[in-house]
């Protein structure tokens, strides 16, 4: 058994400096070359603990932390999708995780998004919380310890300082977290510690390392001692095309050791797929996996934890988020195949009942937002990998027959087909694409939400709802066919086509028209006056006369859908006058 380095993933709020910390630590420049200085791919590298020992020096006496890990590996993330990437069966492969938060600006979108997979996976975190450069009257002092920059500032901006810090607390607080800035913590099991620093003058970079190591080495030590002997264990982060090797894929591996000429298997969209290994490829220290100044090492062997690069022929089906196995001496490899093979199937969704669509990038990406759908009582009725095309357009409409909510499709980090798109405009079905899977679920309640405000005021237009009305004293403008009277309306609304009855549950008639000022009106509601039409045999002066009381006849169906699914359409007055038109109508209207 050895000791292998821990697996930390770096997340945050998109520019919040997670790249720009690891290029501080590393002094390469990854961040300044990524499209849009955004991080398009997950990405991994090593620090080794030589590395460390020389970027924290008395730090690491300071925390009395003797080094027994061999370095750290990171993995910086884009977005939820990394994260639920690089995984295992039954959690995450990730040891700990760094939370970058820009401390100017607090909470994000991705902040929040990050903090709940942390809770869900129950990963230890620390906070780094970056550009502190930007701390109004904050000096760089030319040194990445924060303890000694800090003794060197003014008050302004250590209680600046502060201010952001508390912040941070209190909103980790709302997730269920307790923090405090790392300083002020006797006990790292219990709180959160959040490290100030800033990527821009290496501020703060050696208490983060010291803290990685040490929390790592006394909290994990049972995770991180591993089988090296054994056969290879890894979660693929990203599949993709190399010039000159053709398909490859981006791994941690995360137990055992892997060889070239092993046979390994892995998922695809057609469950397991098994190849040889051509070639090993691994960054060198202090590179990064993406986008390394110097070419990649070609290796015949590694050991976990380790970032590195597969190519092998049949690689083109393999599917990011999966896992991978070496197939080693006494493996069977049926059994290896079925356990992948479960794998998938637990996380591509194909349902006989109503659900909605969901298509996503890879199988991290299905299963993280799977389970958010879950918690929201969301039923799912297929989840799969790829671009939106015309089958899944057909099918959301199908879901909608079952239950108009359903008819929608929900992209993560995918795009959709030209012809998907056409068909979807035909048919009126929504897709919506986030690279945010908060955003994008945020996107589609509230697109139920404006569905049932539709069907609620459709269903309102076609209800009779409870009115009472009272013939005004000497308004009768027409005696008889139709009878043609002044009212005002006492509770409730009234519409042309309502049926009205007495007090004795007596039919007068139909409205036929409303108007005031001689103009028609489609509703009229307490406190109006105006004119009425009634469409009766009855003749004003003897079965109708001056305030004579009449009430809207509620049916039964209607009065069961306004006192239960649209109650929240009447006011408490007009809920106790429906009960006043039941009592009027007679139980029996309602048996």
């Amino acid at each position: 058994m050895v000791v292998r380095q821990p697996i930390v993933c770096v997340m945050g709020h998109v520019d919040h400096g997670k790249t720009s910390i690891l290029d501080r630590i590393r002094q390469t420049a990854v961040a300044k070359r990524e499209a849009g200085a955004i991080t398009q791919h997950i990405g991994a590298s090593e620090v080794p603990a030589d590395v460390i020992e020389s970027v924290c020096g008395k730090m690491l006496k300071a925390f009395k932390v003797d080094l027994k890990i061999p370095g750290l590996l990171f993995v910086d993330t884009p977005g939820h999708e990394a994260f639920t990437n690089l995984r295992r069966r039954g959690g995450a492969v990730a040891d700990m995780a760094v939370l970058v938060v820009d401390v100017t600006q607090g909470f994000q979108p991705q902040t929040i998004e990050a903090i709940e997979i942390l809770r869900e996976y129950k990963t230890p975190f620390l906070v780094a919380a970056n550009k502190l450069d930007l701390i109004n009257g904050w000096k760089d002092r030319k040194t990445r310890c924060f303890t000694e920059s800090l003794q060197q500032q003014n008050e302004m901006a250590t209680n600046l300082l502060d201010e952001k810090i508390y912040q941070l607390v209190g909103r980790l607080s709302e997730y269920g977290f307790s923090s405090e800035r790392f300083d002020r913590i006797s006990d790292f099991t219990k709180e959160v510690p959040i490290i100030p620093v800033s990527a821009k003058t290496g501020e703060g970079l050696s208490e983060l390392l010291v803290l990685l190591a040490g929390v790592s080495q006394r909290y994990l030590e049972k995770q991180l001692n591993i089988e090296v002997s054994g056969p290879g264990k890894a979660s693929i982060l990203e599949v993709k095309d190399e010039k000159g090797l053709g398909k490859t894929v981006d791994i941690v591996l995360y137990d055992g050791t892997m060889r070239k000429n092993d046979v390994i298997v892995f998922g695809t969209l057609n469950g397991a797929g098994s190849t040889k290994v051509r070639g090993l490829l691994k960054p060198k220290p202090l590179e990064e996996m993406r986008d390394p100044r110097e070419k990649f090492m070609y290796v015949d062997e590694v050991h976990a934890a380790s970032g590195l690069k597969i190519y092998a022929p049949g690689l083109d089906g393999a599917l990011a988020g999966s896992s991978l196995f070496v197939v080693g001496k006494g493996s069977d490899l049926k059994e290896l195949e079925k356990e992948v093979e479960s794998e998938i199937k637990g996380i591509l969704v194909e349902s006989s009942g109503p659900g909605i669509i969901l298509k996503a990038d890879t199988l991290g990406s299905i299963e993280g937002a799977s389970k958010l759908l879950e918690d929201d009582g969301v039923p799912i009725k297929r989840a799969s990998i790829g671009r939106v095309g015309k089958r899944d357009v057909i099918d959301a409409n199908n879901a909608r027959q079952q239950n108009r909510y359903y008819g929608a499709i929900l992209a993560f980090n995918t795009e959709a087909d030209e012809e998907a798109i056409s068909e979807a405009a035909k048919y009126h079905i929504p897709i919506f694409r986030e690279d945010v899977i908060y955003t994008l679920l945020d996107n589609y309640k509230k697109w139920v939400e404006l569905q049932r405000d539709m069907e609620k005021n459709q269903a309102y237009d076609k209800m009779v709802l409870p009115g009472k009305i009272q013939i005004l004293p000497g308004c009768c403008f027409r005696v008889s066919k139709p009878v043609i009277v002044g009212v005002e309306v006492v509770e409730g609304r009234v519409k042309p086509g309502y049926t009205l009855v007495d007090e004795d549950g007596k039919v007068m008639g139909e409205i036929k028209t409303i108007q005031k000022d001689k103009e028609p009106v489609k509703e009229a509601s307490k406190g109006d006056q105006l004119a009425i039409s009634i469409d009766t045999p009855l003749t004003f002066g003897r079965q109708i006369c001056e305030k004579h009381v009449m009430y809207s006849q509620v049916p039964k169906d209607h009065h069961k859908l306004l006192t239960t699914k649209y109650a929240e359409f009447l006011s408490p007055e007009e809920l106790e006058l429906l009960k006043k038109i039941r009592k009027v109508m007679g139980d029996t209207a309602f048996a």
